[in-house]
């Protein structure tokens, strides 16, 4: 907290991550109270996610071009007014389906500008020696919004309506904004000799052509897929199975996120040089379990269980996916490099998510049962597919 300029940081992720998390889970609440619809909540989920994920090429070579700061606050600030239209179209019975599609598409758009824009700040503001620690502190950020945001979600949402859940999550965008007016952004500024798409192009090349970045894409996006069901099926389980209300959906996502940030602090404290593989592996194997466990829950307690275990799971996952890809990244291209494997990593969150909805509209069991075969196949993945060496960072490009 000490190195200039990164406390800062860390206030606008902490509020961002908390932002994020409250919108999500009071989305996903807002869309089964209001519509009373997992299919409708599955398909609002992907929307949220798909477009960022086909546009972040473009956006990583905006982040290298034009620095992080600016762009970050851009987004925050579209989801705030995104979320806060949701809210007031709602609240004035005007909001249908395809609307409420198509603003979530809008405000997805300019998503890869915060989240791959802030984790490529991590590693260009903290020194090398401290990236684990600065890692450990990324991981904590999501989940200390866990931690916090969710359960604040679920009680808005269970008190006053999904509405006021949704205005909540826009505020708290806003002053995520508002913590990074004037920090100094130190970011290396790729020349601007070619065109956005361009360089885009080049981005994608790059990290298809790196050998670690496409195995964390292939690991990350079969894991991705059972988490992107987790997001509908533990709301639908906690309402429906166990007749609870959205205050206890925000709880249990509130202990994953406890358990998650002393998981990730206690990893940030380790030196990862060589490990980060076997981190990934031991952490996708705790989560499978966790998520194995889920299956079985007849009250909130087995919940409980199955949460704890994948908070445990975070941390060491997190800051050994950090920091291999900060290591195995040229400085240079860390806006596009980040924004692309990001997306590429997360692109079974959406897939996952749309799936869940038809599946658990007929059965929860067989939709949770697909989750932890994802996690299995996953857990197979970096051992097989990530080298275990660092491999050059500048992989040739077409010319």
């Amino acid at each position: 907290m000490r190195v200039p300029g990164f406390a800062r940081m860390y206030t606008s992720l902490v509020f961002g991550r908390m932002a994020n998390s409250m919108g999500s889970v009071a989305m996903v609440l807002f869309v089964l109270q209001r519509f009373h619809s997992p299919e409708l909540a599955g398909a609002t989920a992907f929307c949220a996610s798909l477009p960022g994920i086909l546009v972040s090429p473009i956006g990583g070579a905006l982040l290298d071009r034009y620095g992080r700061a600016r762009l970050i606050m851009v987004d925050y600030v579209v989801a705030a007014v995104t979320l806060g239209a949701i809210a007031i179209l709602s609240l004035a019975h005007n909001l249908s389906p395809p609307s409420l599609l198509v603003i979530v598409v809008l405000s997805s758009v300019t998503g890869p500008l915060s989240w791959a824009g802030m984790r490529s700040l991590f590693p260009i503001i903290a020194p090398r020696h401290l990236w684990e620690r600065a890692n450990g502190l990324d991981s904590s950020g999501n989940v200390i919004a866990t931690l916090l945001a969710s359960p604040l979600a679920g009680a808005l949402v269970g008190l006053f309506g999904g509405e006021w859940g949704l205005i909540a999550s826009g505020l708290l965008f806003l002053a995520a904004a508002g913590a990074l007016v004037g920090l100094h952004d130190p970011s290396i500024r790729a020349k601007a000799v070619d065109s956005v798409m361009r360089n885009a192009w080049n981005g994608l090349a790059y990290t298809l052509r790196n050998p670690t970045l496409r195995g964390l894409a292939l690991t990350l996006s079969a894991y991705n897929l059972g988490n992107g069901v987790l997001v509908i099926a533990l709301p639908v389980l906690v309402l429906s199975r166990l007749n609870s209300g959205p205050a206890v959906v925000g709880a249990m996502w509130g202990v994953m996120g406890g358990f998650g940030m002393v998981s990730a602090l206690v990893a940030g404290r380790m030196s990862s040089i060589g490990r980060e593989r076997q981190m990934m592996v031991i952490a996708i194997l705790i989560g499978a379990a966790g998520t194995a466990v889920l299956a079985f829950a007849g009250n909130v307690a087995v919940v409980v269980v199955s949460v704890v275990l994948l908070g445990l799971a975070t941390g060491p996952f997190d800051v050994g996916l950090f920091t291999l890809r900060q290591r195995r990244t040229s400085p240079a291209w860390f806006g596009r490099a980040f924004a692309i494997s990001m997306a590429l990593n997360s692109v079974g969150n959406p897939i996952g998510s749309a799936i869940a909805g038809p599946v658990i509209a007929r059965s929860l069991t067989v939709a949770i049962g697909f989750a932890v075969v994802m996690c299995l196949i996953a857990g197979l993945i970096p051992m097989l597919a990530i080298p275990a060496r660092d491999e050059a960072v500048e992989p040739s490009l077409p010319g």
